[in-house]
């Protein structure tokens, strides 16, 4: 009998595994890919400031080719819950279609592939080389303790990859129109001006930071970084908050804070940026005091050039959909760039339009052709039956 990629992404939606808890996912994925016939470990990893965070490692096969799977059963947190229809940690399925925290980010990837590999070694044994799943609790959060940790603890025992497909959701409007080959780069900081306390009708006795403060954010958000590059779209900046700590009306706050993130593409790396934000700062201080932090963790754009990993995925799509898929590399960020040093890696996964909102699900006749897409392109990758 098939696996059933629905009735395993409901166990996982079941679980209330909000970064950084596991909720009993890791358990749950470990005993199914155990009982199939591959060897599980799992460890937890953590680091000072942080929260510990568990993490899977399974495989099956040996030798190469070695290809990975890379994903997450962490999800972020599903907000009031009073606003759904249907409980977010439930997994119910009405007239077709699962409800659930985590059913497209990403749940449903992990399970349509686990659905996958199970058929496979079911059909036909352990492929000619080796199958891997790293399966991280961390990619919702600080991403510190997971994937990274992952793929150093697998080189520490001589793991070696050749390719990696990570299962986030990447299409846009029908599953299969689109996979990601690459993605900008993220980085995030914070501005923090400093002035003195004081009482609004007396602002000689005072010094108001926010005045300043604006003044930076101006220069920063008026500024173009480029126009794109030929693989990615223009940089950007964001302002994602401003914050005094003050709730009166009436006080002249004594420090003014905000926090920004930039999406920059391969003109660009933490270095650059970085220096390009202080010129920018010092010009729209004009020798006032400012402090400039730039958050530890920021991660760089990629691509992964067209090859034999982006025609293989590509031709498991147009054989289960019909669609020739697009190659994008637009979007937030994932753990494909922990992949990227080490292996050509490709993301391919679920259309993405309910990730992270209210009532977030999955029509599962979507989920079924995604597991089909994914059997399709372990028989061309691994050069086995179709079975």
């Amino acid at each position: 009998m098939a696996a059933d990629p629905a009735a395993i992404l409901t166990a996982l939606v079941q679980c209330r595994s909000v970064t950084p808890a596991d909720g009993g996912a890791l358990a749950y994925l470990a005993a199914l890919l155990g009982d199939a016939g591959f060897a599980v470990e799992r460890m937890t990893f953590g680091a000072p400031g942080t929260p510990d965070v568990e993490n899977l490692f399974a495989t099956i096969g040996a030798g190469s080719p070695h290809l990975a799977f890379g994903g997450h059963t962490d999800v972020v947190p599903p907000g009031d819950e009073a606003r759904w229809s249907h409980p977010p940690f439930a997994g119910e399925t009405v007239d077709g279609v699962l409800f659930g925290r985590g059913a497209v980010d990403m749940k449903g990837g992990v399970a349509a592939f686990a659905a996958a590999a199970i058929d496979f070694v079911a059909a036909g044994g352990p492929p000619r080389g080796t199958l891997s799943f790293l399966i991280t609790g961390d990619e919702e959060g600080p991403g510190i303790n997971g994937t990274a940790k992952l793929l150093a603890f697998a080189a520490e025992r001589g793991d070696r990859f050749d390719a990696a497909l990570v299962g986030e959701p990447t299409s846009r409007r029908t599953l299969g129109d689109t996979i990601k080959i690459g993605r900008r780069g993220s980085l995030s900081g914070t501005i923090v001006v400093s002035g003195v306390q004081g009482h609004v009708a007396y602002p000689r006795l005072a010094d108001n930071p926010l005045p300043r403060l604006i003044r930076l954010l101006h220069r920063l958000t008026e500024a173009r970084l480029d126009e794109g590059s030929a693989a990615f779209e223009p940089s950007n900046i964001e302002i994602t908050s401003i914050d005094v700590g003050n709730s009166a009306a009436n006080v002249i706050p004594a420090e003014a804070k905000a926090r920004f993130n930039i999406r920059y593409n391969d003109r660009w790396t933490p270095v650059t940026l970085t220096a390009w934000l202080r010129r920018e700062l010092e010009v729209a201080a004009g020798g006032g005091a400012y402090a400039l932090t730039i958050m530890p963790g920021a991660s760089q754009s990629f691509l992964t050039r067209p090859g034999r990993l982006t025609a293989e995925i590509s031709a498991a799509i147009r054989d289960v959909t019909g669609i020739e898929p697009e190659p994008s590399t637009n979007g937030g960020t994932s753990d494909a760039r922990f992949f990227k040093d080490l292996c050509p890696v490709v993301e391919f996964g679920l259309v993405g339009d309910t990730m992270h909102q209210v009532d977030e699900r999955v029509p599962v006749a979507d989920l079924l052709r995604l597991t089909a897409v994914y059997r399709r392109f372990l028989a061309i990758h691994f050069d086995a039956s179709p079975g």
